[in-house]
């Protein structure tokens, strides 16, 4: 088995990653936040073998409802299975652009539909390459929202895995003045590449110090084959910390 994962990370496999936007209703202007956190995971998997990340995000939402965003990280993944596959890249870069449309259809009922792009600069010696495009559909009501992601081409270089997707349930509650309980599963299915499929736990809290500033922790954990998720010694899918702090301006 672990010979099968160095040669489906070599095909660049490896779920990737970005915040997509959430299901709240938004403001009708841009908004720009900096990140920055101990661990990028996407899905429950590192993104960043285990390595911190600065992260940014811009959103921009019209009052109408339609709205667009991109996201910038870096990553390591790419470089590690490149590694793990006998060859190099300086792809360490994830920017996505996201984009859609939310309305109420009833009181307190958001719904959330969009489109999603990942794309990996410099990862040309990848094939299939591990840019994807997802559309996505997400229901929120008060505290709770559920989401539905399908991908359009091989997803995230999984060769053969157009039409994977992924479904999520999400909860936010708060616990007092500016305390949050944050709570995470979704499951990730490949398509025709039944061995990579996963489900992911995260528990966490999240407090607005105000003035922008946000800090937060959570704890994730996944059901994902470590013999598939290993690389160089790094399991990328194992029970981790995480711990991030962020402003928005």
């Amino acid at each position: 088995m672990r010979n099968l994962s160095k040669a489906l990370v070599a095909a660049g496999i490896i779920s990737a990653a970005v915040a997509a936007p959430a299901t709240s209703a938004a403001e009708a202007m841009p908004s720009v936040k900096l990140s920055v956190y101990s661990e990028y995971e996407y899905r429950g998997i590192s993104q960043t073998s285990e390595k911190p990340a600065g992260q940014l995000n811009i959103d921009w939402a019209h009052s109408s409802g339609f709205y667009l965003g991109t996201f910038v990280s870096n990553i390591k993944w790419l470089k590690d299975g490149a590694e793990v596959g006998g060859f190099s890249t300086s792809a360490n870069l994830e920017w996505d652009i996201f984009g859609g449309y939310k309305f109420e259809v009833a009181k307190d009922v958001v719904v959330d539909v969009g489109y999603l792009r990942y794309e990996y600069p410099s990862s040309g010696a990848f094939n299939p390459k591990p840019n994807t495009d997802e559309v996505y559909v997400g229901v929120g009501y008060g505290p709770v929202s559920v989401k539905y992601s399908y991908s359009l081409n091989d997803t995230f270089g999984v060769v053969n895995s157009e039409g994977s997707d992924f479904i999520e349930a999400n909860i936010a509650y708060p616990l007092m003045d500016k305390l949050t309980l944050t709570g995470h599963i979704g499951h990730q299915k490949y398509k025709n590449n039944k061995p990579l499929d996963y489900t992911v736990y995260k528990l966490g809290l999240a407090y607005d110090v105000g003035g922008g500033w946000n800090v937060g922790g959570y704890v994730k954990d996944t059901d994902a084959d470590s013999a598939l998720y290993t690389y160089k010694g790094k399991d990328w899918g194992k029970s981790r910390l995480v711990g991030y702090v962020s402003y928005t301006f």
